[in-house]
């Protein structure tokens, strides 16, 4: 990556803003300020889930008695109890075997010990168990949909309900009557528990699939005969910890303290990131100079075929890119909170007004990278790409803008 004053920034800022909303600190901070009393067994699921167990054995110690870890493969770190790891964001075999040990724990516990869950995004690929009728093949043709089709977490997340024992809610009536606490960082528009990580403990909301949504997914829905019986959830306390706007609030302090005036846009970045990118360029060249814009959210990609190298962020990084083409001024960053952008070790880019000239010298056609979802191979060839590795926490994408 060019080594220019203002790309370290906007990078800096980005790390601030991840360091607020570590699961580690959040799930201490929030144990700390509503200890819970006695011996209690702990599961945690989904990206973060290793940095905020981190967080309850920080704060609890030896008051926990048993524990199930499971996160995503290489999200792994020091802790006294064995950790799983399954597949995201496409589930496996992996993910099958975490829905079962999660339920061999549960069955194991005693009906009176009192349950701490954490939860984070990406644990409905990583935690899975299947109705009949919903085979592993059937599941990841749906999660191939999901992922190619554009549509936001939210559906997604709502059609996944439909085809598990575990999500939208059923999680807690296997707890039932046990006592559960529920710490969560959200990874979804509004915050809603009842659609972070698919809502294993939260009330079903009323949702209607869109018109759109392919004929052999109904059928497949239909084909599980899950009968809907009243549930409850009177045993169930729920307490979100961390989310985007928390993170977005952290990275324009770290703007302010060096020295930048701060544009915090309280509209949740989505769309398309063919269509995202010329309107965030378009923001920051009618900016004053010496502005940060600072968004936070979650953009969508329609994958071709064959999808080249990249997740969404590095393909509304390069959308960018093209829009603030020759002006020499601005800086652009976008990147996934959870050090992660689609398949890959990236975690978005860093692009400015030169990026696009840095990467046709290379060769590769700019137009055809954003088309092919391939942004990845043409920002490697401009020096663009940055890393990150697992940060503990996962709260959508933050999008950061720079006038110099």
């Amino acid at each position: 990556m060019p080594s220019t004053e203002p790309r370290q920034q906007l990078l800096q800022i980005f790390l601030d803003a991840v360091a607020a909303v570590n699961g580690r600190h959040c799930v201490a901070e929030a144990l700390k300020a509503a200890p819970p009393a006695g011996p209690l067994a702990l599961v945690a699921l989904g990206k973060a889930a290793v940095a905020m167990a981190q967080g309850a054995c920080d704060q609890l110690g030896g008051q926990i008695s048993r524990a199930l870890i499971v996160t995503k493969h290489g999200h792994q770190g020091p802790l006294p109890w064995p950790i799983m790891t399954a597949s995201h964001p496409l589930p496996d075999e992996s993910s099958l075997a975490a829905g079962a040990a999660l339920m061999e724990f549960i069955d194991a516990l005693p009906e009176t010990e009192q349950l701490l869950v954490l939860l984070s995004g990406g644990a409905s690929s990583l935690v899975e168990v299947l109705p009949a009728g919903v085979s592993l093949d059937s599941l990841q043709r749906l999660n191939h949909w999901f992922l190619a089709s554009g549509v936001d977490i939210v559906t997604g997340n709502e059609i996944r309900k439909r085809l598990s024992l575990i999500k939208g809610g059923r999680l807690a009536q296997r707890l039932w009557p046990r006592r559960v606490k529920c710490l969560t960082i959200s990874d979804v528009p509004g915050d809603d528990p009842a659609s972070i990580a698919s809502g294993p403990l939260s009330g079903p909301r009323p949702f209607d699939l869109p018109a759109a949504t392919p004929g052999w997914i109904n059928d497949l829905i239909a084909s599980t005969a899950q009968v809907d019986e009243p549930m409850r959830f009177d045993h169930v306390d729920i307490e979100m910890v961390a989310s985007v706007s928390r993170a977005m609030h952290a990275a324009a302090d770290s703007a302010r303290r060096l020295g930048y005036d701060v544009v915090l846009h309280r509209e949740l970045l989505q769309g398309d990131v063919i269509e995202a990118g010329p309107l965030l360029a378009q923001a920051l060249e009618q900016s004053a100079a010496r502005t940060v814009h600072i968004w936070g959210g979650e953009t969508t990609v329609r994958l071709p075929d064959s999808p080249g190298r990249g997740g969404r962020n590095q393909s509304l990084a390069l959308a960018t890119a093209i829009a603030l083409a020759g002006h020499s001024n601005e800086y652009f960053l976008a990147a996934g909170t959870d050090g992660t952008d689609g398949p890959g070790e990236d975690a978005g880019a860093v692009v400015d007004g030169d990026t696009v000239t840095r990467g046709l010298a290379s060769g590769i056609n700019v137009a055809d990278a954003l088309r092919q979802a391939d942004a990845g191979t043409f920002l490697e060839a401009a020096g663009d790409l940055i890393a990150t590795g697992a940060t503990g926490t996962n709260v959508m994408d933050l999008a950061i803008g720079m006038k110099q």
